[in-house]
């Protein structure tokens, strides 16, 4: 089922409205099902898949062997289900990676995203209209008539089939917008939504994954752990992600090239993991050396009118 969305007629990057409603369709969804489905997933992943509860959701990734990501995703379950929530254009690459080894487990992986509509869910209203659509929704994770609602802070996540879903859209009596404004507050968040272009370049650190809870340095082996629990050990790692805003004459996406000010000129300074454009205007998340000063002088390359400042993250780099 296609259900139309159009561009937010307000500055999305600056601003949100009382209520908003965005169509994901830029996300997609793994469903991991058999008797070893999880036990499998939790052999993969950063994160500890025993311990999801049924009213939890979590942050993970799957990485290759050198602890390169190559997938990031919120994982959570619906009964004997275990679900990957992660970018489109990632899926189609990690999925046949998934799958490759889960033919030696009990676990069958598929692709569910044309089975369900992604809507996100945003504002100060929020939180009323969630209730007066599914009533109270205070845990991370609820299971609703027709899909989950997974609760972020003060923003959800409603994963819910084709027939259940015009009759929540229609119910907010706002225009579904399109991924472009639910993206601004991913980025806002700080949130590692990595896509295809950055897939097995960053280990999981340097998008700092560690600090929204999405590694766990206590479960057993899983892939690319070793060069993990060494950078958290050992030390060595020197990148992170930061947030930016700014201007540029350019159009960008997740390819276009980042440059700092150094003493001799400007430098190629990081790469783009996620961004959203409404005019000359720019909202990113970047991986740069983790020693970039908040101050740092940046741009997008080549673009010598383009002006981009480093916004504080909402969430502490510094190991508890």
């Amino acid at each position: 089922m296609t259900i139309s969305a159009s561009q937010p007629d307000w500055d999305f990057i600056a601003t949100s409205p009382a209520l908003m409603l965005s169509r994901l369709s830029h996300m997609g969804l793994i469903e991991v099902t058999g008797e070893q489905g999880r036990s499998f997933i939790h052999g993969q992943v950063t994160t500890d898949i025993t311990s999801l509860t049924a009213d939890q959701w979590k942050w993970g990734a799957h990485c290759d062997p050198k602890g390169k990501m190559l997938a990031s995703f919120r994982t959570f379950a619906i009964a004997d289900s275990l679900f990957m929530l992660m970018p489109t254009s990632t899926l189609e690459l990690d999925l046949p990676q998934l799958k490759k080894y889960a033919v030696f487990s009990k676990a069958e992986l598929a692709d569910v995203s044309n089975q369900y509509q992604m809507i996100g869910v945003a504002g100060s209203e929020a939180q009323a209209f969630i209730t007066q659509q599914f009533g109270d929704i205070t845990a991370a994770l609820t299971i609703v008539d027709g899909g989950a609602v997974l609760r972020d802070g003060e923003r959800f996540i409603v994963i819910i089939t084709d027939e259940k879903a015009p009759a929540l859209i229609n119910a907010s009596q706002q225009t579904l917008v399109d991924a472009s404004a639910w993206q601004a507050l991913e980025i806002k968040a700080g949130y590692p939504n990595i896509d295809a272009s950055h897939s097995g370049q960053y280990v999981a650190q340097m998008c700092n994954l560690q600090a929204i809870d999405g590694i766990s340095f206590n479960k057993g082996c899983y892939m690319g752990q070793e060069t993990i629990a060494r950078m958290k050990y050992r030390g060595g790692n020197k990148r992170a992600l930061y947030i930016l805003s700014g201007t540029t004459s350019q159009t960008i996406n997740t390819d276009t090239q980042l440059e700092i000010a150094l003493e001799d000129g400007f430098r190629r300074g990081g790469n783009i993991i996620e961004c959203v454009q409404q005019g000359d205007k720019v909202l990113l998340t970047a991986v740069l050396p983790n020693d970039t000063e908040n101050n740092a002088q940046l741009r997008i390359a080549d673009d010598e009118s383009s002006q981009l400042t480093i916004i504080e993250l909402p969430y502490s780099l510094v190991d508890a």
